[in-house]
């Protein structure tokens, strides 16, 4: 019996928090959760794995789906050199994405998934528009 609690605890611990949230936010937005969607779910899906990969970043804490499209990110560290860097490689690696920061402010706040995916990255700089493609 100790042998399966101590597999269980294991395999949990071993599992990354962060693309929990990848995969709380996705379930949120098909689910129906945050309204109608804007974006196919064959979208979120493509999403889903950019968000996956986009939590493994050195600097990032966390990621979420948003429902425009987007990813929200949690840096580690909220300078303006560290987010440059991270926005610079996650352009690099997913250059027709949009990636949001969350802001220190926002972060005190309590968030929840509903919260964090309803958040908007319209107002963020597109990874086309970084890179001088639109």
């Amino acid at each position: 019996m100790k042998w399966i609690v101590v597999l269980l605890i294991l395999f949990g611990l071993a599992s990354p928090a962060v693309a929990e949230s990848c995969t709380e936010s996705r379930e949120y937005l098909l689910e129906g959760l945050a309204g109608d969607l804007p974006v196919s779910a064959a979208s979120y899906q493509s999403l889903y794995k950019v968000c996956i990969a986009a939590s493994t970043l050195a600097n990032v804490k966390d990621a979420y789906l948003l429902r425009d499209g987007g990813i929200a990110i949690v840096p580690k560290n909220n300078s303006i050199t560290a987010t440059a860097e991270t926005l610079a490689e996650f352009c690099e690696r997913f250059p027709k994405s949009r990636a949001r920061f969350i802001n220190p402010r926002e972060q005190r706040g309590r968030l929840t998934v509903g919260l964090v995916v309803m958040l908007s990255s319209t107002s963020s700089a597109s990874c086309k528009a970084i890179h001088g493609l639109t």
